[in-house]
């Protein structure tokens, strides 16, 4: 579906504030769902529960992807289960934050 292609590169542009890296490829977005009416809905969590900028990372996500072209609505779930931990993050995350093993 080329609406969630969109949203992924929009998410792309959203980027931690602590982190040099996108929330998408920090893992952070665990799911999106886009229904027939193009509503969104995307499960997200942070790197730790206690983030100052919480409210801050969530916005961003919600405004980067109301800006798709296309998209009606978004619904952000922020969950902290399952825990974040780096194992969700892309391989291009791990180059650029010298995890690579």
């Amino acid at each position: 579906m080329n609406l969630e292609r969109d949203i992924i590169m929009a998410l792309r542009q959203v980027y931690d504030p602590e982190i040099p890296v996108n929330v998408y490829d920090l893992g952070l977005i665990y799911e999106i769902k886009v229904n027939e009416d193009h509503d969104v809905y995307i499960q997200m969590t942070l790197t730790a529960p206690n983030c100052p900028m919480a409210d801050y990372v969530v916005e961003q996500v919600k405004t980067a992807v109301e800006d798709v072209p296309g998209v009606v609505s978004v619904k952000i779930d922020l969950v902290f289960e399952p825990v974040w931990d780096r194992s969700r993050m892309s391989e291009e995350a791990l180059v650029e934050l010298g995890l690579d093993d």
